[in-house]
């Protein structure tokens, strides 16, 4: 492995902190900063998720993130260069969603004379949460086995342009409230026991299915992320406050594709501020996004 090469990524990416520590001589995570009625949390490392799980349903205010700002990333750069690293790999949070991106190429751009020898990658995750962070995993591996950064950069690149994420939504009212989700915002039919699904990928969000119940909508989920996910690729699953619900996604997903999920985490704070806590999350790896404009 070249010691020379990192990779950094958000805290909205919903990596296991198991992970994290395994990979720390590679992967760096970036935290986002969380206000909870005007006081500010360092993602990650100041809220534990079933604590914040339980501000989201009892609070009236919606908690909000701060994007990561270029000066964070300059000095990130700049850190990792001052310790021998001359190429860095930048994967964060979708560009569609957030400034994050955006700052990190300008942060790139206003080291570039300062840092002439340091190659940076710039990856747009066009997605959210494990959408992410299971490539970045992945591409941890892939260093680690000798793969150049060139390499892991493009299949970076090419993983968040094929990248689906989905909600099962169980309760709106929070989807709704935040209004950060354009799809739920404007989903009608919750009088009538209407669930959604939403995919969301690229600049893209709508509700691609509804059904009557919880367990229709499960149903109607499997049935659907089954026959949009590439075959025989990976899928991952992120879970929050309804551990009967989402053994039953997971058992009946892994019946109908044949192979369990790559991976199976917490939402994260970052996602859960603007999705809420009663929720399934399912990320895949589908069809092309359309070119941006």
């Amino acid at each position: 492995m070249d010691n020379t090469i990192r990779i950094i990524t958000d805290s909205g990416c919903d990596i296991s902190k198991e992970n994290e520590e395994l990979y720390k001589d590679i992967l760096v995570v970036i935290p986002f900063m969380v206000t909870i009625q005007g006081k500010s949390y360092v993602d990650r490392q100041d809220l534990q998720l079933d604590e914040f799980y339980k501000v989201l349903k009892e609070q009236q205010e919606i908690p909000k993130h701060s994007q990561i700002t270029a000066i964070q990333f300059e000095d990130k750069y700049r850190e990792l260069y001052d310790q021998g690293v001359r190429t860095i790999i930048v994967d964060v949070i979708n560009a569609a969603g957030s400034q994050t991106f955006s700052n990190s190429v300008l942060a790139k751009q206003n080291v570039a004379e300062e840092l002439k020898d340091l190659t940076i990658y710039n990856v747009d995750s066009q997605n959210y949460t494990l959408a992410y962070g299971y490539p970045v995993i992945e591409a941890c591996k892939k260093l680690q086995a000798g793969q150049s950064a060139e390499s892991v950069a493009a299949y970076l690149d090419d993983w968040g342009r094929h990248s689906d994420a989905y909600i099962v939504g169980f309760d709106l009212r929070h989807m709704k409230k935040s209004g950060r989700i354009s799809a739920a915002a404007s989903f009608l039919g919750e009088l009538m026991g209407l669930k959604p699904l939403i995919y969301l990928g690229g600049a893209k969000t709508e509700v691609i299915r509804k059904a009557r119940g919880e367990k229709a909508i499960i149903d109607a989920a499997v049935e659907t992320i089954a026959s949009r996910i590439i075959p025989e690729t990976p899928w991952c699953v992120v879970t929050t406050t309804r551990p009967d619900c989402e053994k039953e996604f997971i058992d009946k997903m892994t019946k109908k594709l044949g192979y369990g999920p790559a991976m199976v985490e917490k939402t994260g704070v970052v996602v859960a501020c603007n999705a809420g806590p009663e929720m399934i999350g399912v990320l895949t790896r589908g069809q092309e996004h359309p070119a941006k404009d």
